[in-house]
């Protein structure tokens, strides 16, 4: 369903713990885990892929998904996020598959999908190769067969004569989600079960973190109060929420919220509505919003392919040299299951549609992505990486320089259908990574991009 910068203070945290004694560097160590609200060390360099487990394989099942899981490996895959995987209600359900986010049991897993036991197998594997796992939460509504319809209708938001209803937005009017029922967050008893649930999937299946779906529409103050139970069961704990509000990130609530404003405006630069300039306009309105945290950018991701269209059909010819961008820019970066078939069509997302994996033919291109940010700290997530620089500034090339100890990006992407020729204003010399060709530009040196055309620069 549809639709931002933190870091801990730490170190100050640890000096005031102690004026008697300086801790042993394990203890140190153990510190900084437990009280850390900014971003988990071991997601410095992480992105994002979305796993759409329906989907994925003819079969559609968690067994023919995992024999996947060493390709994404080697694509450098760093986070996979399922989609929900929970039983799917059948009451008032769309389609003839239903919503993967009606949920009717958030502690099993859809029987079409496959066993518990089975997704345990996933999760054990992919973690044994080095990936963390995050589940799809869903906090806002279940769906009208969940458990708690019956054994807790007091969990439930009701109407004047007393019957549960749907989501309703600011107006009070139904949202459209006929398919689930609203829950109550004034029920602190619906809070704590919400809570345990999640801690059950902590707790058993060792996952590494949540995408809470629609996190805007639940009260903050039930996010602070569920990030601090989690992280006493899991201090690393990767939080990711769907949502623009900047008090998710500023509460340290959510590590991640989502860029849709800079993702739609990416889709109007391809269209030819808007230029570069809106990119820096997004960049300074958000830093006098956001004072930490990070953000998810996208060129895809489920809501965007099925109710939009595919990266392709959106940005056609111009979508690779967004995925440059969204993947160089500050930020965690997402990948959508299919976008290195590439996969042009839109998803069905109430029935069975296969993404009919053939050629690969941009795993490639992903993997050259997600390599550099593993290997060069300038591309690191913030505030482990660089800042955006803009450089060789024009309406219609994106260039910037990302820098961290030494380290350098030069990132330069013509952002429309027409070749464009600008001046260096700086010495620009490295390695281009996906030609390999040595570059060496000096100031007042002109420069033709051709449309759409990117070039991603190491020092």
């Amino acid at each position: 369903m549809k639709t931002r910068r933190w870091f801990g203070l730490l170190f100050f945290a640890a000096l005031s713990l102690s004026a008697c004694h300086i801790p042993k560097e394990n203890n140190i160590m153990e510190l900084k885990k437990t009280i850390g609200t900014g971003l988990p060390e071991w997601a410095k360099s992480a992105n994002i892929y979305e796993v759409n487990i329906r989907q994925y394989t003819p079969e559609g099942t968690f067994n023919a998904f995992r024999k996947h899981l060493p390709r994404l490996k080697s694509m450098g895959v760093d986070i996979l996020w399922f989609m929900p995987v929970y039983p799917i209600s059948n009451t008032k359900k769309k389609g003839s598959l239903g919503s993967y986010y009606a949920v009717s049991d958030f502690r099993a897993t859809n029987p079409s999908f496959g066993t518990i036991d089975e997704f345990k197998e996933v999760i054990d594997e992919a973690h044994g190769l080095g990936m963390k796992v995050v589940l799809d939460w869903v906090p806002n509504h279940t769906g009208w067969d969940h458990v708690w319809i019956k054994q807790h209708p007091e969990f439930y938001t009701k109407d004047a004569s007393g019957n549960i209803i749907d989501p309703l937005n600011e107006h009070g009017q139904s949202m459209g989600w006929s398919d689930v029922a609203d829950l109550n967050y004034h029920n602190q008893a619906l809070r704590n079960e919400m809570v345990s649930d999640m801690i059950f999937w902590l707790k058993n299946y060792h996952i590494d973190g949540f995408r809470q779906d629609m996190a805007m529409l639940v009260p903050l103050d039930f996010w602070k109060e569920a990030i601090q139970k989690l992280r006493a069961v899991k201090p690393d704990l990767f939080m990711l929420a769907e949502s623009e509000e900047h008090d998710h990130l500023n509460a340290d609530c959510f590590h991640v919220v989502y860029a849709w404003s800079l993702h739609h405006i990416l889709n109007d630069i391809a269209k030819g509505r808007k230029n570069v300039n809106d990119i820096d306009n997004w960049y300074a309105h958000e830093k006098t919003k956001a004072s930490k945290g990070l953000y998810l950018q996208f060129t895809s991701n489920h809501d965007e392919n099925s109710w939009s269209g595919s990266e392709i059909e959106r940005m056609g010819e111009a979508h690779k040299a967004f995925a440059v961008l969204v993947n160089t820019i500050d930020g965690v970066p997402l990948t959508y299951s299919g976008q290195e078939e590439p996969m042009a069509k839109r998803l069905e997302f109430f029935e069975k549609d296969d993404i009919e994996f053939k050629d690969y033919e941009h795993q490639s291109f992903y993997q050259t992505l997600n390599t550099l940010k593993h290997r060069n700290p300038a591309l690191f997530n913030l505030p482990f990486g660089g800042q955006v620089s803009r450089i060789l500034k024009n309406d219609n090339v994106y260039s910037f320089v990302r820098e961290k100890d030494g380290n350098k990006v030069i990132v330069m992407i013509n952002l429309s259908k027409h070749t464009q020729s600008i001046l260096s204003d700086v010495y620009i010399k490295g390695r281009e990574v996906f030609s390999e060709k040595e570059i060496n530009i000096v100031p007042g040196q002109s420069i033709s991009l051709m449309p759409w055309e990117y070039w991603v620069i190491t020092q």
